[in-house]
């Protein structure tokens, strides 16, 4: 945090605040929400008169970092079959609460090109190796459930949302070991490959569904053949973008932002972040680099983050998937989620001087803590795996059990927002696209905070508060100081709105 935010001593931020010369910060309206062990979610969080000495938080708009695309979660086959097969009240129940303004308001979604892990069978839009200029190329699979269902909520988000896709594989006929999982697109492959991206882009616009971002590749470093993959190097990647993939988006008058590396954070990220982002003509090409959080279940990797934001300022990091994995979703038992009873692969296939890094831990902790550091370190987006899974973790063609925010049991059509719902809400409701994350100070590190601009000079303070003890905090501004209170274990949203602009 320290190498990505300016911190301001408290003296230079009043006196800078208090300079006639400068607009006055003051507090018009402050609304505080917050989510707890106890059962909150989403509570009204009342102001108190007196000024504590716990934590003093102070901060500065006019110290601006980067611009928000946004949060959201993604639509794989998994989530929309199950969504198809909730009755309907259900199942707008589900897409009000993730892309209403009064719910999580998700402003980006996430969906695979061809079927990834979460698919119900592994398939693909071509299967004819001969046909070349992919004459054969239909997306009728999605127009099973993928397609019915973004189209469903688009029709309830106020400001739509942009769709990010992302391929697992091509068509085994295009890999050199001819299967779904593993292997390498073949070289006399790129070409057509770079036109599947045409295709796929040209038939969700004429669904209208445009496609607002590309990953070049989900996970190019693999995952031992488990499911849907396809290994690049970074030498290859860079080649495939360059050479074919941004030519073929061109001449189509295409232009999704592309973003590369789609995999862990920490030291994979460094080594390929080195490799991609000093390359010149690969940057101009780009918008950017994907990340995952599943190299450890705790650390954020900020290290990581910094260091490939230097490597090209100017070019921004998304969060593009994570999930509480290896685990079947625990239904109904909110304390499960606050507590330190998850695991995940590590814990079992992790080699031993990392498994250390894959201890229990809390699922509401690691989501809290994992979108805070990264928007502390640059990151951009934040987007979440699977928005709905059944009790099992699926459905899933490859049994790698996850769980999801929501869980929807289509047998006994019951649905569970669990707290990790409303831990992402926290964030996507009150963080519009377009927001700056902004300077902040605070007395003590007890609270991990996080805090933004919004487009129309709104002040939004998250803040998560892990300890078993609840503090007592004031937000500093020019003429007025919020107190108030945040209880043990909880995430809170401050939300201020300013009499003045800046």
């Amino acid at each position: 945090m320290k190498s990505s935010i300016v911190f301001l001593s408290f003296l230079s931020f009043i006196v800078a605040c208090s300079s006639p010369k400068d607009k006055q910060l003051d507090f018009k309206e402050v609304s505080i929400y917050e989510t707890n062990a106890n059962g909150l979610n989403f509570a009204s969080i009342p102001l108190l008169d007196k000024e504590t000495t716990d934590v003093i938080i102070q901060f500065d708009p006019d110290s601006q970092f980067q611009k928000i695309y946004g949060f959201g979660g993604a639509m794989t086959e998994s989530s929309a079959h199950l969504l198809q097969h909730l009755n309907p009240v259900l199942r707008k129940e589900i897409l009000k609460d993730y892309f209403s303004s009064g719910g999580a308001n998700y402003s980006l979604i996430r969906t695979h090109i061809n079927s990834c892990d979460f698919s119900l069978q592994s398939y693909a839009y071509v299967t004819d190796s001969a046909d070349h200029e992919l004459h054969t190329f239909s997306i009728k699979k999605d127009q099973d459930d993928i397609i019915p269902m973004l189209k469903e909520a688009q029709s309830i988000s106020k400001d739509s949302f942009k769709i990010l896709a992302s391929p697992w594989t091509a068509p085994p006929f295009m890999k050199d070991n001819n299967e779904w999982f593993g292997g390498k697109l073949m070289p006399q492959y790129y070409s057509r490959w770079a036109k599947y991206f045409v295709k796929y882009i040209e038939a969700y616009q004429d669904e209208g569904l445009p496609i607002w971002g590309l990953t070049v590749e989900n996970e190019p470093m693999g995952n031992n053949s488990n499911w849907e993959s396809m290994h690049y190097s970074p030498e290859e990647m860079a080649e495939f973008v360059k050479k074919h993939l941004s030519n073929s988006l061109k001449r189509a008058g295409l232009d999704p932002l592309l973003f590369v590396f789609d995999q862990n954070k920490g030291e994979e990220l460094e080594k390929w972040s080195k490799i991609l982002l000093n390359d010149s003509t690969l940057l101009a090409e780009i918008e950017g680099t994907a990340v995952h959080w599943y190299e450890s279940t705790f650390k954020v990797y900020k290290e990581s983050l910094q260091n490939t934001h230097d490597f090209a300022p100017n070019k921004s990091i998304i969060h593009s998937e994570a999930c509480i994995d290896a685990e079947i979703p625990v239904w109904k038992d909110d304390n499960w989620y606050w507590t330190k009873n998850a695991t995940d692969w590590g814990w079992d296939w992790a080699e031993e001087d990392k498994k250390k890094d894959h201890p229990k831990y809390s699922p509401v902790a690691r989501y809290a803590n994992d979108i805070i550091g990264c928007m502390n370190n640059w990151v951009s987006a934040w987007i979440d795996w699977n928005l709905v899974l059944d009790p099992m973790g699926g459905p899933n063609h490859v049994e790698n059990w996850c769980i999801a925010p929501i869980i929807a049991d289509t047998i006994k059509q019951e649905v569970y927002k669990t707290p990790l719902f409303y831990t992402i809400s926290h964030f996507s409701r009150f963080v519009p696209p377009n927001s700056r994350r902004i300077a902040w100070k605070s007395s003590n590190d007890s609270l991990n905070l996080t805090a933004f601009q919004t487009p129309d000079k709104t002040i939004v303070l998250v803040m998560f508060n892990e300890g078993l003890n609840p503090k007592y905090y004031s937000v500093k501004g020019e003429n007025k100081i919020v107190n108030a209170k945040i209880s043990a274990q909880a995430i809170q949203t401050i939300v201020i709105n300013n009499k003045e602009e800046y």
